[in-house]
């Protein structure tokens, strides 16, 4: 009965979901589910899966959809702007981590070989629980999301030359300096390429592409499974591959709505990769792997945060930032599992670093979850212990989500006489539309915009709408305007929220749910509606004036 793949998965996908309701109702990350998950299926209990290299395949289907989509909230800008700070950030825990390694590989009793692959082992962070994580926290755009994102991008470099040179090894091959030259330049060069593609070349078809929401979804999944592939194919990981296809087509402005479209199918493969994770532990060296581990987890959880604390309060950010990027970098990575198992099969280090190293990540994996989960608390309950982490005069500007008191659902409905209006206000303000045509025109008038369906979530989180003040909807769409009522009601009742109806129910039904004001065309333009604005600004008495009045004449005209 287990001998189709099908099966197998189907058995995993319902333990996960079983083990995921019991880590729901103890309020616990549903990551550590789905590690639990992987334990309980692999060969130590239940052993359902027997295609590993199907499952296998799936985690990188996993890996490489999450990097992706990590990609297309980078934008290059940041990435200039962060380059100093991550770069020492990362040669400093390169550093003193392997230093340590080292020193505690070595006083465990592990060979020399054993010592600094362990020390790099401790090196590398996550990528793939960082990006989760903070993607599911909605901290990919702020300050600590990035300069943690930039970090293990550094990370998943020097683990490809790692991996490299044990690769070689175990085939009996050196890894010389110009063979370190030739990968260099070929990175060098196809970062130069798919940098002019996404500038020049994808521009001018995008248009036409974002014609069709099923077209964009199988171009988003062409370029970054088909740029992962050929930066594979030239010697990096297919890892550092999708995160690049990703930035290459950060700028553009459908950015939104293709990792909309990609995220239910990378939560689904994200899972397989946990599971499989969970299922690599192996028994047979656990008992005398316990200890080494516990003093190498212990280790890594109190070092690693230090060292990036110290070194960002160094550069002057603050003590917020640095404790809440050092907490992020808190645990080690996937790729050092890989890099241990590796150098086993090469001969270059025994079974039981394999085992200690497979439970370290396991360990600091599950500690970082809860950490970063509750880094907030955390950080209130050591704010004042930390001072010695930052400098007196403090050098960053928060990157956080954007907020714009105007906001504007919508263009072809009036929306031309409400951007004058807003204009005039002198407010920031941005334009949320789903036509490629509108977004086309906003773009070149350099309006800014977000392109989306006003009803998904996803885009709705990069709008903070604490900060919005006004709030108006020209699409006449009975399911847009109840969700998008209720959704600034939620976040903001202090918000003027202006809704646009050709049904009379409709919009008494929308001014019970809150809505500021409704327009109909038979009582009031968008052209008047906006010199009211101009006229009231953010006074929602008079607004309330104005909907009281309007609710009085809609009650008339439903009488006739």
């Amino acid at each position: 009965m287990l001998n189709d793949v099908f099966t197998q998965l189907s058995l995993v996908i319902v333990a996960a979901g079983v083990v995921s309701i019991i880590m729901r109702i103890l309020k616990q990350p549903l990551i550590m589910g789905y590690i639990i998950t992987g334990i309980l299926v692999g060969p130590a209990f239940l052993h359902l899966i027997r295609e590993k290299g199907a499952f296998e395949t799936f985690s990188e289907i996993g890996i490489a959809l999450l990097l992706f989509i990590i990609g297309l909230e980078l934008s290059v800008a940041a990435i200039k702007r962060l380059g100093k700070p991550v770069f020492i950030t990362a040669l400093a825990l390169l550093g003193i981590m392997v230093t340590v390694g080292y020193l505690l590989s070595t006083a465990l009793g592990f060979s020399t070989t054993e010592a600094v692959l362990t020390g790099l082992a401790l090196f590398f962070s996550s990528t793939i629980i960082i990006a989760k994580v903070l993607s599911d926290k909605k901290q990919l755009q702020r300050l600590n999301g990035q300069l943690a994102i930039g970090v293990i991008l550094i990370d998943d470099i020097i683990a490809t030359f790692a991996l490299l040179y044990v690769t070689t090894n175990s085939s009996g091959g050196a890894l010389g300096p110009w063979e370190i030259g030739f990968l260099v330049l070929k990175g060098i060069l196809t970062a130069g390429v798919l940098t002019f593609l996404g500038a020049k070349v994808l521009p001018k078809f995008t248009k036409f592409i974002a014609s069709s929401q099923e077209l964009l979804f199988i171009f988003a999944l062409a370029w970054g499974f088909g740029i992962a592939t050929l930066v594979h194919a030239i010697g990096f990981s297919v890892e550092v591959g999708a995160l690049f296809a990703g930035v290459t087509l950060a700028h553009l402005p459908y950015v939104h709505q293709i990792g909309a479209k990609l995220k239910p199918l990378r939560d689904f493969f994200i899972i397989l990769f946990f599971i499989s994770l969970g299922e690599s532990l192996e028994m047979n060296n656990l008992a005398s792997a316990i200890v080494p581990a516990i003093i190498l987890s212990v280790v890594t959880l109190i070092v690693k945060p230090l060292v990036v604390m110290t070194t960002l309060g160094l550069l002057r950010y603050t003590k917020r930032t640095s404790f809440m990027t050092s907490i992020n970098l808190s645990q080690i990575s996937e790729f050092s599992i890989i890099l241990i198992v590796l150098a086993q099969s090469a001969g270059m280090v025994s079974g039981q670093l394999s085992a200690v190293i497979t439970l370290v990540a396991i360990i600091t994996i599950a500690t970082s979850t809860y950490l970063m989960k509750y880094d907030d608390a955390i950080f209130r309950k050591f704010e004042k212990h930390l001072h010695l982490f930052e400098r007196n005069i403090v050098n960053e500007s928060q990157h956080r989500a954007k907020a714009y008191p105007l906001v504007m659902f919508g263009f072809l409905n009036g929306g031309d006489k409400f951007l004058k209006t807003f204009h005039a206000m002198r407010q920031r303000f941005v334009v949320v539309d789903y036509d490629p045509e509108v977004i086309e025109e906003l773009e070149r008038k350099h309006i800014e915009f977000l392109y989306g369906d006003a009803t998904d979530p996803e885009l709705l989180a990069d709008i903070d709408f604490e900060k919005a003040k006004l709030v108006v909807n020209t699409i006449a769409d009975h399911f847009v305007n109840v969700a998008l009522v209720r959704y600034v009601h939620r976040h903001n009742p202090d918000a003027i929220m202006i809704c646009y109806s050709n049904d009379y129910n409709e919009a008494a039904e929308l001014y019970r749910l809150g809505a500021s004001y409704v327009m109909l065309p038979h009582f009031i333009g968008s052209e008047q509606l906006s010199s009211f604005i101009h006229d009231n600004g953010f006074n929602k008495a008079s607004f309330d004036a104005y909907r009281k009045k309007h609710l009085a004449d809609i009650d008339k005209d439903a009488l006739l």
